[in-house]
């Protein structure tokens, strides 16, 4: 179940908010988790057992960490909980990957014949909440929770179970225990659901139709001038999809009494990659930071070792978001303009906005073909016609087979709300706004386009659902 869906918007959402609003506030978190259960077990009900067992797994670890005083034995229980962790998510997400590589290295006689193993639907998300809460315990930044209720909530919450963002127990266990539902965080969180929604409707749906018809263009016929449209269309895609979600979780859990933590703030306004990374997918970002980098040495132990943790970080997040070669590389090229910038790159960028902001727009979107292209090989070739478009000038793809007008709306849209909305408003603009009878108009015209959209068109995919 998705959130742009007639089933979710139209059934789900209403019955799972009346109901929560009725029933007795100490019951509140009972009924949300069984309405999670739900929601998760309505695309695959099967894999419902590998969260519940993550859950109860977890809650008995942070209890353990709790009761436990010495040190060294604290080491020892986190470390079995986090392997454990790690051991769930490698086999249904890389086992098949890292046995392709091991049987062209040693043979397919030395691994025999491998079974596809079907991914659960946002292990990598829970997965990661779920050895945040056990770090925490650990590190004694919140206390493990008596109740399993509790923590089976804060895992499997439906607003940021399927693509986060990704929360930290420490920040919303005050919210699990005691929060309150009143008209203004409906408001609130109903109005950051209609944008968000839009976001991903009106706008995502159509560049990704687009750019899924350029990267289906066999590489042979791909003009230059076409594959930069292509490549554009699906920069802007991943973040309205993914960005228009957040929104929508983030609503939601306004909704319900929960703050969740914002996960982008405009990327593609940033001047380094470095930035790019702080204002990109800050969930995670923030988490890699916090219970990897941090505990690697971060950038204490001189700089070498600085560039090394930043490696391995990197190269982590790319493998993090797909059992992949392209996701692999994707994250090393990442990793190596980071490493650059603090080589002194980026003091050369600080010289000039202009050249330091087309630098990183560049950058991200050679990046997002290698994220987007079917394999390395297709991707690096795909650049190549990107980067020397004057030899690629013939094509017999019409433009208008991925090109018409609703399609050029939506990129000058994307281009104004990526940034350039929130730079050019003046303030005083920007405040009258907020709240304003003119903002609920606009929002109720977003919420019947969307609707309108939804029931005549079936291409509704969700990127970050295959992470």
């Amino acid at each position: 179940m998705v959130f742009s869906s007639a089933v979710f918007l139209l059934y789900f959402l209403p019955i799972v908010y009346l109901g929560n609003a009725l029933i007795k506030k100490e019951y509140s978190n009972y009924f949300l988790l069984s309405a999670s259960l739900l929601f998760y077990a309505w695309g695959e009900p099967i894999y419902i057992i590998i969260m519940l067992a993550s859950v109860t797994f977890n809650w008995i670890f942070g209890m353990i960490l709790d009761r436990i005083t010495k040190p060294h034995g604290r080491k020892i229980i986190l470390g079995i909980g986090i392997a454990c962790n790690l051991l769930v998510l490698f086999y249904f997400k890389y086992f098949n990957f890292f046995g392709e590589i091991v049987k062209k290295i040693f043979g397919k006689e030395i691994v025999g014949q491998m079974e596809e193993i079907s991914l659960p639907i946002g292990i990598s998300f829970f997965t990661f909440q779920a050895i945040s809460y056990i770090f925490d315990v650990y590190r004694k930044d919140t206390e493990a929770s008596k109740r399993l209720v509790n923590v089976a909530l804060y895992i499997s919450f439906f607003p940021q179970l399927i693509a986060g963002p990704i929360v930290k127990y420490k920040d919303i266990n005050k919210q699990i225990n005691e929060r309150s539902i009143n008209s203004d965080g409906l408001y609130a969180g109903f109005k950051r659901f209609i944008y968000g929604l839009g976001k991903k409707v009106l706008i995502a749906n159509v560049l990704g139709l687009c750019a899924d018809k350029i990267y289906a263009i066999p590489i042979d016929l791909l003009a230059g001038s076409t594959a930069w449209i292509g490549a554009v269309a699906y920069t802007f895609q991943i973040y309205y999809d993914f960005s228009g979600y957040s929104d929508m979780a983030i609503g939601l859990g306004k909704m319900f009494g929960f703050d969740i933590q914002e996960n982008f703030n405009y990327p593609y306004q940033s001047h380094s990659i470095t930035e790019f990374w702080r204002r990109w997918h800050i969930s995670l970002g923030t988490w890699f930071r916090e219970y990897l980098y941090i505990p690697l040495g971060g950038n204490k132990k001189g700089k070498f070792r600085t560039y090394i943790n930043l490696g391995v970080v990197f190269l982590l997040t790319g493998l993090w978001h797909g059992a992949d070669m392209s996701y692999v590389i994707w994250g090393i090229y990442h990793g190596f303009f980071a490493i650059v910038e603090r080589c002194g790159l980026k003091k050369l960028l600080d010289k000039c906005k202009f050249i330091s902001l087309l630098y990183a727009l560049i950058i991200v979107n050679f990046g997002w073909v290698l994220f987007r292209a079917e394999s390395l090989y297709i991707g690096l070739r795909y650049l190549k016609h990107m980067i020397l478009p004057w030899k690629y000038t013939y094509t017999s793809v019409d433009i208008w087979n991925y090109m018409d007008t609703k399609t050029v709306i939506c990129f000058l849209l994307a281009l104004l709300g990526a940034g350039m909305i929130k730079d050019f408003c003046p303030p005083r603009v920007k405040n009258k706004w907020k709240g304003s009878i003119s903002e609920s108009i606009y929002c109720i015209c977003v919420l019947i386009l969307s609707l309108a959209a939804i029931a005549s068109d079936t291409y509704n995919p969700f990127i970050y659902f295959q992470f």
